[in-house]
């Protein structure tokens, strides 16, 4: 029998936690732990991502500031924005919404955030940390996929771990906090040979390539314990993740749902993320 690992409990109890760190914080500094938004643009999903940040920052007691920059901004414009933020010593985290418009250069804007506010974990140094296994901010998405193995006492020590997408932003990072967690890593991708047989071996299987139900039931093991990293939409237009979660639960003994799974502990991780850059910064 199958259990759900469900991620919008363990992100409620989990924020319950980082509300008291911020209430900490600023007992002890004397002020709210701060993280700073930068939108650019009108992209209608950017601006629900935002929204549910900024939400968040109130459910836990972190000052949130958004910066909304229009359509047509300036490279220099964001470029300034951003180096401002990083001299204000009351800003502890830099969020950039991905993705910005067109003619805007993502990579440029995003080195310029110090590695000690890169609270999204995307940094050339924070991911160079991560792969040598040192402090560092992490990834939020994987980042609260280990927690989700943790909050089940799964533990990835001599296991099997199978990880399905190689982007920068979950599949690298996850596959090293798995390495990192005394796991055999495999990454695969859309260039892997046997895709079916690698991810048969897999006792923790985590996908995260963006195609609605592309894991079914005769890609896993017996047993396996599978993390939905997908957020996609089926042919319907009903919310789906990257699993096949009716026909593969039953082959599980853990497996997350979508949505109610991996989503809700993303934003989580971004909040923890803060407090622990404010923590550090001092």
């Amino acid at each position: 029998m199958y259990k759900i690992i469900d991620g919008k409990q363990l992100a409620t109890q989990m924020r319950a936690e980082i509300a008291a760190m911020a209430a900490k914080f600023k007992e002890e500094r004397g002020r709210q732990v701060g993280l700073a938004v930068i939108l650019a643009g009108n992209d209608p999903a950017s601006a629900i991502y935002v929204r549910n940040k900024i939400k968040a920052c109130e459910e836990t007691g972190i000052k949130s500031s958004a910066f909304y920059l229009p359509e047509d901004v300036t490279q220099a414009q964001l470029e300034e924005l951003i180096l401002r933020l990083a001299a204000d010593i009351t800003v502890d985290g830099i969020l950039v919404q991905l993705p910005l418009p067109a003619h805007l250069n993502a990579d440029r804007a995003l080195k310029l955030i110090p590695t000690e506010k890169d609270v999204d974990g995307f940094s050339e140094e924070n991911i160079g940390k991560l792969a040598t296994n040192k402090e560092c901010l992490v990834a939020c998405t994987p980042n609260g996929v280990m927690k989700m193995l943790e909050s089940q006492n799964i533990s990835p020590r001599g296991k099997r771990a199978v990880v399905v997408g190689r982007s920068d932003i979950v599949g690298r990072p996850m596959a090293l906090l798995l390495l990192n967690a005394d796991a055999t890593v495999t990454v695969c991708h859309s260039k892997t040979a046997d895709l079916k047989a690698e991810c048969l071996r897999a006792d923790i299987l985590v996908a995260a390539i963006g195609k609605p139900r592309f894991i079914t039931a005769d890609m896993v093991k017996e047993g396996a314990v599978v993390i939905d990293v997908g957020m996609d939409r089926d042919e319907n237009g009903k919310l789906c993740g990257d699993v096949d979660f009716e026909h593969v639960k039953d082959k599980c003994s853990y497996i997350t749902p979508v949505p109610g799974g991996v989503g809700p502990m993303t934003i989580t991780m971004l909040m923890y993320n803060t407090c622990i850059a404010a923590s550090r910064r001092g």
